[in-house]
């Protein structure tokens, strides 16, 4: 994406949807921007500032990428850092450090958001062109709810900027099926505004709304609207431009993912960089420590266990591109297996997540950090997988094996990577994953997601979505038995300094 997000000034003044601890900060869209809003091109500018919270980051630049990172089973964790042990061990507090980061910052994107839509009132334009630019704000909108939802559960909903601290103070949380409601409203009106396609991926289009009401609805259980809406953007694919990219590697590749049909909604990081490390630092966080590349390498925070590589068949080339199993380190090329020359004390011997340290781009800088990565929020093989899904649920085997055996297909025919010690090779085409055949079940759906989205913070949404944390968290799981999960941590704590400032947000999820 070449374009340049702006900051309204107005939307930064705090740290969160009530203000500062000690609330001498007015709270985030408190300032009614009075005669700012007077064109397309200031709506435009205010849906940009809403979306440059999204690649903040408190937000998917590190905090809540890897929160779903860690809480997933694939990946564990080599730190000590308490923040970072209660989110991979089921033992966070209302006072984690990660969540009082991204809390905040997913709210200011939705200040933002509804300075946005209220804006767009006093823009004295017709509506053909008012319409498809504030449709974009309703899009971050309910980007950014769907977030809360499936974190939180119950959340104070808030649709219009906040003009009286009294009330902002006071506010309570909303229904889990209210706030649903809203997120659909909101994806309806974007469809309904939205153009068919956007110069940038990261721009809403209307394929994005239609994307993300399949995924809403799939998380809701309701498998027929997920199916329709799923089915509808795969049926008008080429309207939209999209395809599945021939080559799995480049959908992690800054510098040819511009270029991509997959991706559907993504987060451009484009050399972004603002205050306080507001920048892209997923690579390092997941690198090898050690690492010769990227001047300095990773610095091995989340990192898969043995399992998630040695039960990954070997002839699936997306293993091979989601997992570095070789490096050079210290000018010494080893295997997985030695990894831990770098003599680091959180050094593993276990393949890493290479997905993002490979191709950081041009723009990235040392241990990949401010790199050129888009990250995709959906793509177009999850709309396959949405519809072969809803299509298991709705008993219609016929869709679900021709949607994943679409995804199944493009991973076969292999492409050009290379190693964690810059070996170019390419991976041949091969026979695996074969097609399925016979009936599919929801295991091999989900089990499909698992390694097509591995790493791209979907696999948590999906063991909550579907209630699967005591199977794959038991003895047998890929991380083994985790002792302490239990039915409770489906859902996050609402974070303790919220509550203090605001009891109407009490009860406090159970098990907090």
């Amino acid at each position: 994406m070449k374009t340049t997000y702006k900051y309204l000034f107005l939307l930064l003044l705090s740290l969160s949807i009530v203000g500062c601890s000690d609330l001498e900060e007015e709270p985030v869209g408190l300032l009614a921007p009075d005669g700012f809003f007077q064109s397309t091109s200031d709506i435009q500018t205010a849906v940009d500032g809403s979306l440059t919270h999204a690649i903040n980051e408190k937000f998917w630049g590190r905090k809540l990428s890897i929160a779903l990172m860690l809480r997933s089973d694939m990946v564990s964790l080599a730190s000590n850092e308490t923040r970072r042990v209660e989110m991979n061990d089921f033992s966070t507090l209302a006072s984690n450090g990660m969540i009082s980061e991204f809390w905040p910052k997913t709210y200011q994107g939705i200040a933002a958001a509804n300075q946005a839509i209220a804006g767009a009132a006093d823009v004295d334009v017709a509506d053909d062109l008012k319409n498809p630019v504030t449709a974009q704000a309703y899009f971050a909108r309910a980007f950014y709810y769907f977030h809360l939802v499936r974190l939180f559960g119950e959340v104070p909903y808030i649709d219009e900027p906040v003009t009286d601290i009294d009330a902002a103070t006071s506010m309570s949380k909303s229904s889990v099926s209210e706030i649903y409601t809203n997120i659909i409203a909101d994806l309806e009106y974007a469809k309904t505004w939205l153009p068919n396609t956007q110069t940038s991926r990261a721009t809403p289009s209307k394929a994005a709304a239609s994307s993300y009401l399949a995924l809403v609805y799939l998380t809701m259980g309701d498998y027929q609207n997920a199916f329709t809406e799923a089915t509808d953007v795969i049926n008008n694919a080429g309207t939209y431009d999209l395809a599945l990219d021939d080559n799995y590697q480049n959908l992690f590749n800054g510098d040819v993912i511009d270029a991509s049909k997959e991706p559907i909604f993504a987060l451009d990081y484009n050399n972004f960089e603002a205050a306080d490390n507001a920048y892209d630092q997923t690579a390092p966080m997941t690198g090898i420590r050690g690492d010769d590349r990227n001047l300095g390498g990773g610095w091995s925070v989340a990192v898969p266990t043995l399992e998630v590589y040695t039960t990954w068949d070997a002839g699936d080339y997306r293993r091979a591109v989601s997992l570095d199993d070789r490096a050079s380190i210290g000018g010494v090329v080893v295997d997985y297996t030695e990894f831990d020359i770098s003599g680091h004390q959180f050094a593993k011997n276990n393949p890493y997540v290479a997905k993002y340290m490979r191709y950081p781009g041009l723009f990235a800088r040392a241990n990949a950090r401010a790199t050129s990565h888009n990250y995709s929020m959906i793509r177009y093989a999850e709309v396959l997988l949405i519809a072969a899904e809803a299509a298991v649920e709705l008993g219609d085997n016929a869709s679900a094996l021709t949607y994943i055996n679409q995804v199944r297909e493009r991973a076969r025919k292999g492409g050009a990577t290379k190693t964690g010690a810059d070996e170019e090779y390419v991976f041949a085409a091969s026979d695996v994953p074969a097609d399925l055949t016979g009936t599919v079940t929801i295991d091999d759906v989900l089990e499909e997601r698992r390694l097509e989205l591995a790493f791209e913070g979907k696999r948590w949404y999906d063991i909550a979505r579907r209630q699967i944390g005591v199977e794959v968290f038991s003895a047998s799981g890929l991380e083994g038995f985790k002792s302490s999960f239990d039915s409770n941590d489906y859902l996050l704590p609402l974070p303790e300094d919220e509550l203090e400032r605001n009891p109407n947000l009490l009860p406090q999820n159970p098990g907090y």
